[in-house]
């Protein structure tokens, strides 16, 4: 069975997050809110890279916003909305590879090649994020897994206790298997950065591009989440984050 675009885009997010914290002294490239318990790290034992945490929540916050303006204007210039944004994240993971292929590893987190890689792919996994909230918002987070962890464990909790009505029964067990997936693409994405770091360094950023690319190619084939593309059953109609 092959993979949803949420399952690859869970994939890419845990493994860039990964990468980048140990490509680039600690920056969390996904999980930018992370980046201020790092920031204090790095404060109290001397370690590089505070500037670019510093500037890495307020660049994500900007892209997001540049991407949502942006997806207002592409249906007017005849472009598939999600598709677009996905090939634009594509480019992005792209060029941040290469900037961190070409110049780390980085001895320095706060010199300007290493500020600029890792901001770069702050960028790609803010369209990721921007994307899943506007297109794909029915589906588990592909870049924080607290929520969906909290969620199962719940769930789970609800089913061992009993009680429930058939449905409501039914409709945690479709969740539970949804965001353990979700989980479970997530950890190996985490996994496999850290097995192809540890043996080729920085040339693991040139994985998720690859990743994202195939996310367009699935998109394209399965028209999952198009806006600009006409739905194959009604149901798709009403779902929430269209433009």
């Amino acid at each position: 069975m092959k993979p949803t675009l949420p399952q690859l885009m869970s994939l890419n997010g845990g493994f860039v997050d990964t990468a980048g914290f140990l490509a680039l002294h600690g920056l969390f490239t996904a999980h930018v809110t992370g980046n201020f318990v790092t920031i204090g790290a790095a404060l109290v034992h001397g370690t590089s890279g505070t500037l670019t945490k510093l500037l890495a929540l307020p660049v994500f916050c900007v892209v997001v916003v540049l991407a949502r303006w942006l997806s207002y204007g592409l249906p007017g210039a005849g472009l598939p909305v999600l598709r677009t944004m996905l090939l634009l994240k594509t480019l992005l993971l792209l060029a941040g590879g290469i900037l961190a292929i070409r110049y780390g590893p980085f001895a320095d987190g706060d010199s300007a090649t290493a500020m600029l890689a890792g901001l770069v792919l702050v960028s790609a996994m803010a369209i990721q994020n921007a994307v899943h909230r506007i297109h794909l918002g029915s589906a588990p987070p592909t870049t924080l897994m607290t929520g969906t962890t909290t969620q199962v464990m719940v769930d789970l909790a609800d089913l061992l206790r009993g009680g429930q009505a058939p449905e409501e029964a039914a409709a945690a067990r479709t969740r539970m298997r949804r965001m353990t997936l979700a989980v479970a693409w997530f950890a190996a994405g985490c996994a496999a950065a850290a097995l192809i770091y540890a043996r080729w360094n920085v040339w693991c950023f040139a994985v998720p591009p690859v990743v994202a690319a195939l996310s367009v190619l699935l998109q394209r084939s399965t028209r999952e989440g198009d806006p600009t593309a006409p739905p194959p059953a009604p149901a798709l109609k009403a779902s929430p984050g269209h433009l």
